[in-house]
Order: C-alpha cells, then sequence, then structure tokens
C-alpha cells in the first residue's frame, strides 16, 4: 500500500468524510528538504466532514495529526491540510 493509500484509509476511517482529496506534491519539492527518490514525501490533504462541527482550526489540525502520527514520524516530511465541514465548503463553492 503507498503512503497516499494509506493516509485516505486512516482518514476516512477517523472522520466519515462527505469529501476527502490526497494530493501527493512531493515531485513539486525535489531537491529541497525532506525529499526522497520515489516521493511520497509532500502532501495536500482536503478533508470535508460533520466531524470538524465545533471544532477549531488548531483542533482539526491536531486530529488529523494524530490520526497520521506514524506517517509524519516516518516517510512524510511536509503536510498541507484544508478542513472543513460540509456548511463551510458549501460556501467556498
Amino acid at each position: 500500500m503507498t503512503i497516499a493509500e494509506t493516509i485516505r484509509t486512516k482518514l476516512e476511517g477517523a472522520f466519515s468524510p462527505e469529501r476527502l482529496d490526497v494530493r501527493d506534491d512531493s515531485s513539486k519539492h525535489q531537491g529541497h528538504a525532506g525529499w526522497r527518490d520515489g516521493g511520497e514525501t509532500h502532501f495536500h490533504v482536503t478533508i470535508v466532514s460533520p466531524a470538524f462541527e465545533g471544532l477549531s482550526r488548531v483542533d482539526r489540525h491536531r486530529r488529523v495529526h494524530e490520526v497520521l502520527d506514524a506517517e509524519l514520524k516516518g516517510r512524510v516530511h511536509a503536510l498541507a491540510l484544508t478542513l472543513l465541514t460540509p456548511d463551510e465548503a458549501s460556501r467556498r463553492m
């Protein structure tokens, strides 16, 4: 299983998202800190989930980091997050 697949599986289980996008941006960081041959070091994740209702931006990030703790301690060097409730996502469109 790739890191992206692991991220997707863990986040689906933890947040039951209405929308989940996991994008590997590693190729954009070639030669920068944390980059490795084979990629899977830099990701952008968007989650739209009711699980974020009532949580501050910081608390949302903390929860995602808790779920992905092993990956962040391992190969993943950078994780950009967009974390929205369904209502927030509908207002952005």
